[in-house]
């Protein structure tokens, strides 16, 4: 019956048996053990983190410190001779004795390490130290077939104050040290400062005078460039005024040719026009217009004639006309003399009361005329001060004032006192 082994990559697998054979290594695979001939071991390559302290070790000058550091270290598989050795030692061994063992033998040569050195050496300068006991110590433990990763200090100290009086002192030192360069730093300063401006106002006054040159130089050049550049700009502007000229010349030159070839060419279409139209006058108008020229004159002949006997008959008839109404007139008149030369011989013969009739015939007519505003008025308002008559009254009064009035109107226009014929009459009564 065979019987299958396998493992993962942070571990080996040691087949070992089988007639005296060497032992097997398999990393992270597989292997087949044989029952009761071959024997299956598995051994950790997973780095252990070990934590170094040593308590109260005597340094070189017999200063009684405490240091602690931490490893890093594995069994190294990639090695077959460090594999083996290692197998040889730990095999059958747990993680926790393997530890030990390395962790033992760590803290030994720290501690070996601590004794050779002084403590100012070991609390300056910890790389030293732990670079220190990193080669000691691994040279030991490859040959187990383990590796050191890494160590480091992480703290040193003492139980007597040693340290902290070193430090005290040191920073005495240091404080006394930096207050003297302090103020020498402060001395050397204000000397190179004083010395520092002086060379300043030196280079400033230097300054000064080379700006004031270079702004001298650069405005008489300026002057002399303006002068260049002014003079150039006239030459260029004269130059493109001549040029610009003279293209406005060409350029009204081919305008005016170009005008000319139009004007040509309008007047050749203008005549071609010409004769187009007097060709179609010809056969529109001019021709039609003759035929009809022709039938309006015949046409013109016969109603001249018609027209001639027309107006021969109706001038007849106008003279028969005028002759009736001649007649008539003649008659009307005649009729119209007679009654007037009865009422000039009436007018003769009662003088005075012809008129009097006559103008009292009139009278009720005026009378009409003077009362016909009123009666066209549709409203009328009356504002009296209470003294006399008021309402339709006082319009009657005032129409009949009128009337009144008449007789001495007709007296001023026709000479005829119409009140002394009435009396008269009424004497001869």
């Amino acid at each position: 019956m065979v019987f299958f082994e396998v493992c993962g990559p942070s571990e080996v697998i040691v087949v070992s048996g089988c007639g005296g054979a060497k032992p097997r290594y398999i990393t992270g695979g597989r292997a087949f053990v044989w029952p009761l001939v071959q024997q299956s071991d598995r051994i950790s390559l997973t780095t252990m983190t070990l934590i170094i302290e040593s308590r109260q070790v005597y340094t070189q000058l017999g200063v009684a410190i405490n240091v602690t550091g931490i490893a890093q270290v594995k069994v190294h598989g990639q090695n077959k001779e460090m594999l083996e050795a290692a197998c040889q030692q730990f095999l059958g061994k747990s993680d926790t004795e393997i530890e030990s063992i390395a962790k033992e033998t760590l803290e030994g040569h720290q501690r070996a390490i601590m004794g050779n050195m002084t403590v100012e050496e070991i609390y300056q300068d910890r790389t030293k130290f732990s670079q220190h006991v990193f080669e000691v110590a691994s040279s030991d433990l490859i040959n187990m077939g383990i590796s050191v990763v890494s160590y480091t200090i992480t703290d040193v100290s003492d139980d007597e104050g040693y340290l902290a009086s070193l430090g005290r002192s040191r920073t005495s030192q240091v404080v006394r040290d930096a207050r003297i360069g302090e103020a020498e730093a402060t001395k050397d300063a204000d000397i190179k400062k004083s010395l520092a401006e002086e060379v300043t106002m030196r280079s400033k006054y230097f300054n000064d005078i080379e700006i004031a040159k270079a702004a001298r130089e650069f405005e008489l050049k300026r002057a002399a460039y303006d002068i260049d550049i002014n003079t150039a700009q006239a030459r260029a502007n004269l130059a493109y005024s001549l040029q610009e000229a003279t293209t406005k010349q060409r350029i009204k030159e081919e305008q005016m040719q170009i005008l000319v070839v139009e004007r040509s060419q309008q007047i050749a279409l203008q005549e071609q026009e010409i004769m187009r139209r007097e060709k179609e006058l010809e056969a529109q108008i001019r021709r039609p217009a003759e035929a009809e020229k022709y039938r309006l004159e015949k046409l013109a002949v016969a109603n001249g004639i018609e027209a001639i006997l027309r107006a021969e008959a109706i001038a007849e008839s106008i003279k028969l006309k005028g002759d009736a109404e001649a007649f008539a007139i003649e008659a009307k008149a005649k009729a119209e003399a007679e009654q007037m030369a009865k009422k000039a011989d009436a007018w003769k013969e009662y003088k005075e009361a012809a008129m009097v009739d006559m103008v009292l015939d009139v009278l009720p007519k005026v009378v009409a005329e003077v009362a016909g505003p009123l009666s066209q008025t549709k409203r009328v308002v009356m504002v009296s001060s209470g003294n006399g008559e008021i309402g339709a009254t006082k319009i009657t009064k005032e129409v009949l004032d009128i009337v009144n009035q008449l007789p001495s109107v007709v007296h001023s226009m026709t000479g005829i006192d119409i009140n002394q014929a009435i009396k008269l009459a009424q004497v001869n009564r």
